[in-house]
């Protein structure tokens, strides 16, 4: 036990003959392989094969590029900061544009939910969002003006779940002409980042000053209101460490657990149904800029690379670890009273919400 949780802890650092040259903007595995997609501000998008330990595929452009996602295993799509969407044919080793915003493109997700058609949506720093089709030829089906940037996204189902400022916005895709739901998120700073639950039935939210809110769509009992906790506890002085969270990612399987990642290059690892926080990874060089789990979640890939979020953040090299999540390590979720509790390691429960 203890080899293979010194082997979880301390994690690989993936080899890059090319080093990445500027911040990592998004790190996503693949559907179904271990492979894993690279978006960066150095205008390349990466896939990575973990398994061999071979860069599969090296795709210069001619802006940063600011977020990524796959279409399937032989396709991905990225945006960056010329405006411009960009597809992926990993067989062919071909990129092109096929689609453009007014402005930078700032995140993009693709979904196969709807049978119609396969859909990807994007928005862009003019608070567009952009629903576009892949059916034939690539064309935007809707566009949208909305009235805050949007900060971060997650599809849920049919479902969009988009940060704007201090609130969420839920968004249905096959109608996307105003949200079924805006809500407030009861965060005091802006929200950072998004996550949907595997199962849909709810997501994480982190926001800048370091909390996390777990709020749930359809909530049936008391278990499943939605609650916020701080990841990081005060400092000596009394005063809350506002440090903000970068990512979050839940496991595919392990119900309830999710992992954060923030801007002081913690990686740390709870357990939303008995409110516990089970393990933290050695602090990383840089900030943590993305997080994801594989397919099967055995590994956990963390992105330690400056964010240009503040003034004196370190600027070391950015790297990838790839972390072996061994089933003895994890697999401990909710089968008993071990961890602890977020208030008693003083990452303290703030309130409950309805």
């Amino acid at each position: 036990m203890a080899s293979s949780s010194n082997a979880l802890m301390k994690g690989t650092c993936l080899k890059i003959e090319s080093p990445i040259g500027d911040a990592i903007s998004r790190i996503r595995f693949a559907p179904k392989s271990n492979n894993l997609l690279i978006s960066s501000w150095d205008s390349v998008l990466r896939l990575y094969d973990v398994d061999s330990s071979i860069l599969r595929l090296e795709a210069p452009s001619e802006a940063a590029l600011l977020d990524c996602c796959f279409q399937d295993d032989s396709a991905a799509f990225s945006v960056g900061s010329d405006s411009c969407i960009r597809r992926y044919d990993f067989h062919s080793g071909t990129h092109n544009i096929i689609g453009n915003h007014d402005d930078i493109a700032t995140s993009v997700e693709y979904s196969e939910e709807t049978q119609l058609f396969r859909q990807y949506m994007s928005f862009h720093c003019k608070n567009g969002a952009n629903l576009w089709t892949l059916k034939s030829k690539c064309y935007s089906v809707f566009s949208s003006a909305l009235a805050f940037a949007v900060e971060s996204m997650s599809l849920c189902g049919l479902y969009l779940i988009v940060a704007v400022g201090t609130s969420i916005n839920m968004y249905d895709i096959r109608n996307l002409e105003r949200p079924v739901q805006e809500k407030k998120s009861y965060m005091d700073h802006q929200i950072g980042c998004v996550c949907s639950f595997p199962d849909c039935k709810g997501y994480a939210i982190g926001s800048i000053d370091g909390r996390v809110k777990l709020e749930f769509l359809n909530p049936s009992d008391a278990n499943l209101m939605g609650y916020i906790f701080r990841c990081q506890p005060k400092s000596k002085d009394g005063r809350n460490h506002l440090v903000a969270v970068n990512d979050i990612v839940f496991h595919p399987f392990q119900y309830g657990a999710f992992i954060t990642g923030d801007n002081d290059g913690y990686t740390i690892m709870w357990d939303a149904q008995s409110r516990k926080r089970r393990f933290e990874l050695p602090r990383y060089p840089n900030s943590v800029a993305s997080l994801s789990y594989n397919h099967r979640g055995q590994l956990l890939a963390v992105a330690s690379s400056y964010t240009y979020q503040e003034a004196n953040e370190i600027e070391d090299p950015p790297q990838i670890f790839i972390h072996n999540m061994d089933e003895n390590y994890v697999g401990s979720f909710s089968a008993g009273s071990s961890g602890l509790n977020y208030a008693e390691n003083q990452s303290q429960i703030l309130y409950v919400t309805p």
